[in-house]
């Protein structure tokens, strides 16, 4: 019996992509982010330091991994790096996505995130992300 080894490579490949989508929603700040962007034109990344009530620092790097693994664009304005979830989700991401959003919308810590934020873009000056 052959093996058809271009079908193991790609099974290989879906099955890295798998388990890197799931790794990327393993951790409780990133889907703290997500559910803050979701429904946002962009934030920056102030705004999500202040949401989350973290430092600039585990804040970039969570985004960079959110990033990486194909929940997020960013761009650059100034100092400042501005995310919005990928209008261009891949499937199984974008099932994933309606799934955490189902499921921790009404968490009591994602909505005191989503206070802070809205209070947060009330008061700020545009000129300190701008």
């Amino acid at each position: 019996m052959a093996v058809d080894w271009h079908a193991r490579v790609d099974y290989k490949e879906n099955m890295k992509t798998t388990v890197n989508i799931f790794k990327s929603l393993a951790d409780e700040t990133r889907l703290r982010l997500l559910l803050l962007l979701q429904g946002q034109p962009e934030l920056c990344v102030c705004d999500l330091m202040h949401a989350l009530d973290m430092p600039q620092s585990t804040v970039s790097r969570h985004l960079a991994y959110l990033k990486k693994h194909g929940w997020l664009q960013d761009r650059r304005g100034g100092v400042w790096m501005y995310y919005t979830l990928n209008k261009k989700l891949a499937s199984l991401l974008q099932a994933q996505l309606v799934l955490v959003i189902a499921t921790l919308n009404n968490d009591p810590l994602c909505r005191a995130d989503q206070n802070r934020l809205i209070a947060y873009q009330r008061t700020k000056e545009r000129s300190s992300c701008a």
